[in-house]
């Protein structure tokens, strides 16, 4: 069994082919990618088998979506340990206006937020925008 068979099978999610493909494909990217680009990458695929997968990592914790501000949801793999929690799991996101690529900054923690009584927060994201290392160098 390989770690990405070990990995899904740990988030309850059944390894299939398709998606140990999406995992490994996501795995290899150091950048957040989108839907396009999944369905970019796996063409002969069907569009709503690649949805339902992400859909279905997105649900088991495998991964996290974030709006990086472009109105196109991105989505990137959880690190090891993540159960995507408010209070726990929150990193910064980094969007390069240049070359359009958003990357998690997984060292760079949210610190929790109190809110006043009566809000109950359910999703949080904060997206730093810039120029990222390949494009400044």
């Amino acid at each position: 069994m390989t770690e990405i068979e070990k990995t899904l099978e740990s988030k309850t999610v059944r390894p299939t082919a398709m998606r140990i493909l999406i995992y490994k494909y996501m795995a290899d990217k150091e950048i957040a990618v989108a839907l396009t680009d999944i369905e970019n990458a796996f063409a002969k695929a069907d569009r709503t088998t690649l949805y339902r997968t992400l859909k279905t990592f997105e649900e088991k914790g495998i991964v996290h979506q974030i709006d990086d501000g472009t109105n196109i949801s991105k989505y990137a793999l959880c690190e090891p340990g993540c159960n995507c929690e408010l209070e726990q799991d929150l990193h910064l996101h980094f969007h390069c206006g240049n070359c359009e690529e958003t990357v998690c900054l997984t060292e760079q923690k949210i610190p929790h937020i109190n809110l006043p009584d009566g809000y109950i927060a359910e999703d949080a994201n904060l997206v730093i925008k810039g120029i990222c290392e390949k494009c400044s160098g």
